[in-house]
């Protein structure tokens, strides 16, 4: 029986839920409400978790404040999308009434919940029930209406699990796209699974890191500067960065192989990050022998993209610039896909970090870049909605005064872009941008994940699917497809048509959609430009 728990508990807890997390992260990730391609709500919510163990780890005092500080700190700095970030409110609160504590009971465990509740609704403007933000309302209010009577914790955490198992089931019939999807709150579930690694520690159930064959691979924490690659030059110790994707591997390569990839990377460098599958693998690592990791990643595939950088003549104009005088303002910008970035760099953003589907960036990712750019009023375009959370967080810690323009997708940060004037002042910028987001219309043509029901289409895994809102079309052949989002996204209101093609997309066959869309439609301008971004066939912006 446990009635109370102490500094080294309360560790041991965090980390159980960590790692219960993890173990679960394709369950999690499968939940997405969408069948495309970006579901990464499990992705976000462990990484998430890891940097907020990782800064908990790093305090060697035996005192409930400082560690419970730090599980704040950490998870807020490696907050990643929106779920990331209304879990690291949950810890913020929570942790905020358990640091208060020298040993915690059931009672201030429960209030801590509460609070926990009570932050993570702060910190989103819209709530919506029906996802984790309920899951922790209810969880919390059960919790402290049973706390006077169940001083034990293991009944107290069995009772508050199996409520937050109903308050899960429930939340199709709150959220009607959960229904349509068939499925739970991805958030809600990562939550209890949180709980439920808590509860595995306190009632002895062993658990043990899983290592599964399906499913994209956890990228490994090391230091944030594995993302932003900025470094004391006193503090490097391997000078080059090194990235690339490995791509056609070959048929004897296992999903072993790659592990051993990183193993091997590990002993020549610091700073590894090996992710992906038997499909594309992309790596990352800072080495003084790239040459011997370009080596190792050709024995089981092809390279494609090298890009190596050496970061200490980068710091070195590092330096420079910051001995510069500060611009009085500056846009940057998060998107993925070469032909994105250029585009961004056209319309002269100052800087951009790369972001978006399946890699959303942590708020300290975003800390980093808008401290980076060396202005005192900085814009940012998110450019993906479940990225706007985390910007948003990003003001509190942020050198810079920070504005944030709630671009959701591509089409609308680039509208957005387009209408910045770095002469301008912060109310007319703001007004300029949010004013050139409500006149563009997105779309977005990319396939199904998996077999399911939604906005009247029966899907199955592979399928083209476009999108408007909702799913609006579907088929086998992407030109196909796309003809039948921009038809429905044009109106009498409408001018012209832009289209970002993506990876797996050629340039001809561009071309062939632009010359049959201007034919039907001639009074609209139709333009195709490269934009690289994996997963999406094509962006489609109508203005």
């Amino acid at each position: 029986m446990t009635t109370r728990i102490d500094t080294s508990r309360v560790r041991e807890l965090f980390k159980g839920g960590a790692l219960n997390l993890e173990n679960n992260i394709n369950l999690v990730n499968s939940l997405n409400v969408f069948p495309v391609p970006d579901g990464d709500t499990g992705t976000n919510m462990t990484m998430t978790m890891t940097s907020s163990v990782k800064e908990m780890d790093a305090v060697e005092e035996d005192r409930m404040e400082p560690v419970c500080q730090a599980l704040a700190k950490g998870a807020l700095r490696g907050a990643r999308g929106n779920s990331g970030v209304i879990l690291s409110q949950i810890f913020k609160g929570m942790c905020a009434v358990l640091g208060d504590a020298e040993e915690i009971t059931t009672k201030i465990f429960a209030r801590a919940l509460k609070a926990g509740s009570d932050s993570a609704y702060d910190a989103v403007t819209h709530p919506k029930e029906g996802t984790i933000l309920t899951v922790i309302r209810l969880v919390a209010q059960y919790s402290v209406k049973i706390s006077s009577k169940k001083n034990d914790f293991e009944e107290f955490f069995k009772l508050i699990l199996h409520k937050g198992g109903e308050v899960l089931d429930a939340t199709p019939d709150m959220l009607p796209v959960l229904k349509k999807a068939g499925v739970v709150d991805a958030g809600g579930k990562g939550l209890l699974l949180i709980f439920e690694g808590m509860y595995n520690v306190l009632a002895g159930v062993p658990m043990e890191k899983v290592v599964t064959e399906e499913g994209v691979s956890l990228p490994e924490m090391h230091e944030e500067e594995e993302f932003t690659d900025s470094h004391d030059p006193d503090e490097i110790h391997f000078q080059y960065c090194t990235e690339f994707f490995i791509i056609n591997l070959f048929k004897k390569t296992t999903l072993s192989d790659i592990d051993k990839l990183r193993d091997k990377l590990n002993k020549i460098g610091d700073c590894v990050i090996v992710v992906g599958d038997l499909s594309l693998v992309k790596v990352h690592v800072h080495t003084n022998h790239p040459d011997k990791a370009l080596g190792y990643a050709l024995q089981i595939g092809e390279l494609d993209k090298p890009k190596i950088e050496n970061m200490i003549e980068q710091n070195k104009a590092l330096r420079k610039k910051k001995k510069s005088p500060l611009k009085p303002s500056a846009l940057v910008s998060i998107c993925t896909g070469e032909g994105i970035a250029k585009i961004f760099k056209e319309l002269r953003v100052d800087k951009i970090l790369e972001g978006g589907q399946t890699m959303n960036p942590s708020v300290s990712n975003i800390v980093d870049l808008v401290d980076s750019v060396g202005a005192k009023t900085v814009y940012i375009l998110p450019n993906n909605g479940n990225i706007v959370l985390a910007a948003e967080q990003a003001k509190e810690l942020t050198k810079a005064k920070l504005v944030v323009i709630a671009t959701k997708n591509i089409p609308q940060g680039i509208a957005a872009a387009m209408n910045f004037n770095h002469d301008a002042g912060e109310e007319e910028n703001t007004e300029m941008m949010r004013r050139a987001i409500q006149n563009v219309r997105s779309g977005q043509v990319t396939h199904s994940v998996r077999d399911t029901e939604m906005d009247g289409f029966k899907l199955r895994s592979g399928d083209i699917i476009g999108i408007y809102d909702k799913i609006v079309a579907k088929g086998s052949d992407v030109n196909e497809v796309t003809k039948v989002v921009v038809d429905k996204m044009l109106s009498d209101e409408t001018a012209s048509v832009s289209l970002y093609y993506g990876e797996g997309v050629t340039e001809e066959s561009a071309n062939k959609l632009v010359e049959e869309l201007t034919k039907a439609y001639p009074f609209h301008d139709v333009m195709a430009y490269e934009g690289g971004q994996q997963h999406y066939y094509y962006y489609i912006s109508v203005e």
